[in-house]
């Protein structure tokens, strides 16, 4: 079983510590590499970003969203085994849109669907069982998860946890995030934007235990918002982007702490690829790790450039503000079969993007 790539709007609580961050130089993210070809100044050239064996030539605004299409917030991306990219996206239009969209690798539209999850568009996973692949979906509105087809045939969808028992509080939110895969076919979701406890269900959906709850210390967290399963090493474990507390935290496939990746500003969600984990980091930047979890490079990164969109947030309304080779706010990304990556961002128009491998 595979999983491809997963993927904002947090509680305004975690949002608050955006800029507590913003001017602070975290471990292991001192240097801002260099945008190249930044002297292309009749701009006809796109920009690359990163360094030695890790750069990209940058396309934004990637896909050509059809007319019946507007998009909200591009919450989600994942890429199937025929090499097409599903974006899932969160739209405040009041009448409902298709909050999947599903494009070929040349960025043409192929299909859309999915209006039942209008306006709680967030994650999305895609996973091989056997033969056939589906799509593992989370909709923080309507709080569900569900698992389709790839064109949208509900299989199952799973509503509110029973336990633990403060669910049974109708004030009690619960809103999930996004979904990692397990090694015996079942799977977590995180309730990233309701109580911060992740939750392991059976193959078939059924829930078998839970762990966490809100707090800073180890075990506990604040908006686990993106997860993913991490065998890297050889041994399971899945890594949850703890967001809130700025950090990845490490946890056995029964939920036991392991360990912290303290080398992230607010992360949102993951992919690996190889031995490459790629990690979306709200704080306008994407950020490679090695198989030792050391950082390759942060891509798009520029501390000017990051104090200037944690500054009220008023650039994720401005795309004339925006510049090229830089991002805004990354709520997700995933590798495709070639290695390249698409960056989808939690911005009012949505935006994504295409980094085109070149080294």
């Amino acid at each position: 079983m595979t999983q491809r790539s997963t993927a904002c709007s947090a509680h305004f609580d975690s949002r608050r510590t955006f800029l507590k961050t913003a001017g602070v130089a975290v471990a292991g993210s001192f240097f801002a590499p260099a945008i190249l070809g930044a002297d292309d100044k009749a701009g006809t050239k796109p920009p690359l970003v990163g360094e030695g064996a890790f750069q990209y030539e940058v396309t934004h605004g990637w896909g050509g969203t059809p007319k019946h299409i507007k998009w909200g917030e591009t919450h989600g991306v994942c890429v199937d085994e025929a090499g097409l990219i599903y974006i899932k996206h969160r739209s405040r239009a009041k009448t409902p849109l298709d909050a999947i969209v599903v494009f070929d690798a040349a960025g043409k539209f192929v299909r859309s669907f999915g209006k039942e999850y209008h306006g709680g568009g967030h994650g999305i996973d895609v996973r091989k069982e056997g033969n056939e692949e589906f799509l593992y979906l989370s909709d923080v509105k309507h709080g569900i998860v569900a698992k389709t087809s790839l064109t949208g045939e509900v299989v199952w969808k799973i509503g509110r946890p029973a336990a633990p028992a403060h669910y049974q509080d109708a004030k009690q939110r619960y809103s999930p995030t996004n979904i990692a895969f397990a090694p015996d076919g079942g799977f977590y979701v995180g309730d990233g934007y309701g109580s911060h406890y992740i939750h392991k269900y059976t193959s078939d959906g059924k829930p078998e235990f839970f762990w966490g709850g809100s707090g800073t210390e180890a075990g506990k967290m604040k908006t686990p918002h993106g997860m993913w399963l991490d065998t890297r090493d050889g041994t399971p474990k899945i890594a949850v982007c703890d967001r809130a507390n700025h950090r990845l935290q490490y946890f056995s496939l029964d939920g036991k702490h392991l360990g912290f990746v303290n080398t992230v500003s607010f992360p949102a969600d993951i992919d690996i690829q190889g031995d490459i984990m790629l990690v979306s980091d709200l704080h306008a930047r994407v950020t490679l790790f090695d198989k030792q979890n050391q950082v390759i490079t942060h891509l798009g990164y520029d501390q000017d450039w990051t104090n200037r969109v944690l500054d009220g947030f008023k650039i994720r309304t401005q795309p004339d503000q925006w510049e090229a080779g830089r991002f805004v706010h990354p709520h997700d990304a995933c590798f495709d079969q070639a290695g390249n990556i698409f960056v989808t961002e939690w911005v009012s128009t949505g935006r994504i993007s295409k980094l085109k491998k070149v080294s």
